[in-house]
């Protein structure tokens, strides 16, 4: 094993020390030397991805296995490693925003008795998606897969004495195992038709997989490739929370908020988004599967984003703009603008995780309250959380120099090039979306930071700034939230940064037409080109409409609410998908579980099989009882009648079978 894959190798299993030490031993190191243990194992593999990206961006790919788990066949179950340039983009963003939630980590938990237990867990959810995104194999890929969802589960229900947070970690994993097992029949169909599991080997011989069918119903073919990749996306679908398996990240919020910025705004739900990019050499073979992505992701992007417009806890309106960003990445993935999508991943990890952490300071110093109707006038007590959220939301709403300006326009004019079945409906969706997301953010942003303060006099009189570990990772964040656009649009997107880990096919390349587009034109030229589309101007109305409801006329939007109460409530009650899920699915499954129950186990099992053999068993005993009375003269009559039958048969016989 050479130096440089001794540091692949550092890179997931320093977080994972760390959170084994801090597991195992965390009570006996004492609060302050776990963190630094993990703070530590994280620092260790974000500082090691920087020198494998400097050394990729040299030219040096990896690709190779580690070790062999298992032999079956011709089939190798192996452990291994693909570096190349879109891994190590995801190294960086993983290990940097877990680094920094660690440090806010500090502040925020401060005072919770699974303080150990806590860093704990987010380090070994670190190791988990490292280990995703690190994959060379699609055996490697799944367990990634399933750890970070095992881990999203312990973290979501951590403050387990909450039966809301119970309930909620019960629905993220319920609603994940659908789309996990989508996705395992996805890689089952792989292993069965390409008969390997090793990504390179699988995406050689896609081309030529590209014409074979398979029956799913005798007499209706369907393509291989497109069912392999339908399958795969359900996967997405689930961990990345598209419609309809987008209901368990809203409630996931009941987790501690630096949960929130980890797991639900740049990590675990940008799972999705990262494997059908490594995948893009099958996707592409498949226009069907483009087409379900592109319908997917419109829907998700446009009706989530209306969600956001109507909630009231500060971590719901930033959780329903997840799903709503989440869903653009989605359409970008569906028109095959893949670096697109990557690229508003990376910049909506920083300007997410800020917004998220910065809610989180917001809890802090409201006692953690977290309805927005019981805040207000924040800016004068916490002006660097106020200003590091302003930037999170310029750059959410896509205001130009800020990092989401220029990801999302450039997702936008790729829908709009785009030539595949339901790219239409997508361009609609995220247009339009673009107005709602600035409205809700900047909703968000005057109902907590502007106006008059609203909370008890008791609260008001003890606010004060985040402690420094809760305000040094918001400046961290606010950096690459108003620059990243602006200094990496060129390489990501108009250069040729991703290379050869990224396939797009000739017909579906969006991302050419934009190059040719804006060839020669500087960072700068892009935002002069665009600061006159309609997005950027439905961005402003969005900001402004926002300003007239809750700053000007703050009595208006309960009048709206009013003339409106039919859609307002369809809203509120959020499409009423959970109501419909727990009468449809979870109370099917309880009815189907009663009638089993009635009919199978307490009838069947237990009355035919069961009982009735008890009572066939009794029935025989006691017949065994009359014959065994124990009485000398039922024997002596049993005897006597028994040599009457004999003599009977006897003659009977003799009569038959014996000739005069």
């Amino acid at each position: 094993m050479t130096d440089m894959q001794k540091l692949y190798l550092l890179v997931p299993m320093a977080p994972l020390a760390g959170a084994v030490i801090t597991g195992l031993f965390g009570r006996k190191l004492g609060r302050s030397l776990s963190h630094w243990i993990t703070i530590i194992g994280v620092a260790v593999a974000f500082f090691a991805s920087i020198a494998i990206f400097n050394d990729v961006k040299q030219g040096h790919n990896f690709n190779g296995a580690l070790y062999t788990w298992m032999t079956t066949g011709d089939v190798r179950f192996e452990i291994g490693f693909l570096i190349d340039r879109l891994t190590v983009l995801m190294m960086l963003v993983v290990t940097f925003v877990s680094l920094m939630v660690h440090i806010y980590t500090i502040g925020y938990m401060h005072d919770d008795d699974g303080y150990q237990r806590f860093f704990s867990y987010i380090s070994l959810f670190t190791f988990s998606m490292l280990m995703l995104v690190m994959a060379n194999n699609f055996l490697q890929l799944f367990f990634g897969w399933e750890a970070v969802g095992l881990v999203s589960y312990l973290l979501i229900g951590f403050w387990f004495t909450r039966p809301t947070a119970i309930y909620a970690n019960l629905k993220a994993f319920l609603v994940n195992r659908v789309g996990d097992f989508g996705f395992l029949l996805g890689i089952g169909m792989i292993l069965a038709h390409f008969g390997t599991l090793d990504y390179a080997s699988v995406f050689s011989r896609a081309p030529a997989m590209a014409s074979e069918t398979v029956e799913l119903i005798p007499g209706s073919p369907w393509l291989v490739i497109s069912v392999i990749c339908i399958l795969l996306f359900v996967g997405a679908m689930g961990k990345s929370a598209q419609f309809p398996l987008h209901v368990w990240l809203p409630d996931s919020m009941e987790g501690p908020t630096p949960i929130s910025a980890l797991i639900h705004a740049a990590t675990m739900v940008t799972a999705g988004i990262f494997m059908v990019s490594r995948m893009s050499p099958l996707f592409e073979l498949s226009e069907t599967a483009l087409s379900v992505i592109l319908v997917i992701g419109g829907i998700t992007a446009l009706f989530m984003a209306f969600l956001g417009m109507v909630q009231n806890d500060i971590k719901r309106v930033v959780a329903y703009s997840t799903l709503s960003q989440l869903g653009y990445m989605t359409v970008a993935l569906g028109a095959s603008a893949y670096s697109a999508a990557i690229f508003h991943l990376m910049t909506h990890a920083f300007f997410k995780a800020l917004l998220f952490l910065g809610a989180g300071s917001v809890i802090i110093a409201m006692h953690h309250e977290q309805d927005m109707r019981k805040m207000g006038g924040l800016k004068k007590y916490m002006p660097i959380t106020y200003w590091c959220v302003v930037i999170g939301s310029l750059a959410l709403s896509g205001i130009p120099p800020f990092a989401g300006f220029f990801s999302k326009d450039m997702i936008i004019d790729a829908v709009r090039d785009c030539q595949v079945p339901g790219a239409g409906f997508a361009y609609f969706a995220v247009v339009t979306g673009v107005f709602v997301t600035a409205f809700y953010t900047f909703r968000l942003l005057f109902m907590t930071f502007h106006g008059k303060p609203r909370m008890d006099h008791h609260t008001e009189s003890h606010l004060h700034e985040s402690p420094w570990t809760v305000t040094v990772p918001l400046i961290l964040l606010a950096i690459p939230s108003a620059y990243a656009g602006w200094a990496y649009i060129n390489p990501l997107l108009f250069g040729d940064y991703f290379g050869n880990a990224i396939a797009v096919n000739e017909v579906h390349d969006v991302i050419g037409h934009l190059r040719e587009e804006y060839q020669h034109v500087s960072s700068a030229g892009i935002v002069l080109r665009n600061i006159a589309s309609l997005p950027f101007f439905l961005a402003l109305s969005g900001i402004f409409s926002a300003w007239f409801l809750y700053i000007a006329r703050p009595e208006l939007p309960a009048k709206i609410a009013g003339r409106i109460r039919g859609i307002y409530v369809l809203l509120e009650n959020k499409y009423y998908f959970d109501e419909f899920n727990d009468w449809f699915f979870a109370g099917g499954a309880r009815r189907i579980g009663n009638f089993l129950w009635r009919f199978g186990d307490l009838k069947t099992i237990d009355g035919f099989f069961v009982n009735g053999s008890a009572k066939v068993v009794s029935g025989i005993s006691r017949l065994v009882r009359e014959l065994q009375s124990g009485y000398v003269y039922h024997y002596a009559f049993a005897m006597i009648f028994g040599l009457f039958v004999l003599l009977s048969l006897s003659g009977i016989l003799n009569a038959w079978f014996v000739k005069p």
